[in-house]
């Protein structure tokens, strides 16, 4: 299956693109999460990566649909 992934700051710089597709042998959110570090390994040295399916922030076990809104969410940081 493929999702198309939205990344935002610094994750869309590593990753190269508004909006990335990922195809994926699994449709697990954690597994999806292994693919992107495998594939963008420097997202490894962010402090912390949520996931969000279709605007809320999910859980590695919560399951994918080719339809569902996945967004990359890198730490932020403000003053």
């Amino acid at each position: 299956m493929k999702v198309t992934v939205t990344t935002f700051g610094i994750a869309r710089e590593l990753m190269g693109g508004k909006r990335v597709e990922i195809e994926l042998d699994k449709n697990q959110v954690g597994h999806l999460r292994k693919v992107l570090l495998t594939r963008y390994p420097g997202l490894a040295d962010l402090r912390s990566i949520l996931i969000a399916v279709n605007q809320n922030y999910a859980e590695d076990e919560q399951l994918l649909t080719e339809t569902d809104e996945v967004a990359l969410i890198p730490p932020v940081s403000g003053g």
